[in-house]
């Protein structure tokens, strides 16, 4: 006999929420770092005095480097809670005939 799902709360919907939002905003935050990185490496190029800003690509990337697994400890939950609050909503589809 398999164990009842639990009860979807209200928190639960919010954290869905909360989580779903921060792994929208890391995302957007590593596409503009890497949008910027390049940017700075054609400027770096461009002039040899401006050298430094190829460096500052290089911290860019190693950050969006270190945001890949929060990125993915973000989406994954929030992913699968969003898939279990649409798949309990009143109504919804339920996967049965």
């Amino acid at each position: 006999m398999q164990p009842q799902p639990r009860e979807i709360t209200a928190a639960y919907r919010r954290r869905a929420e909360l989580l779903t939002w921060s792994a929208i905003v890391v995302g957007a935050l590593m596409a503009v770092a890497l949008v910027v990185s390049v940017v700075f490496l054609v400027r770096a190029d461009q002039d040899t005095r401006n050298a430094a800003y190829g460096y500052l690509a290089l911290v860019l990337w190693v950050g969006i480097a270190a945001g890949v697994p929060v990125l993915l400890a973000l989406a994954i939950p929030a992913a699968r809670m969003r898939r279990r609050v649409r798949e309990r909503q009143p109504g919804g589809w339920t996967g049965g005939a």
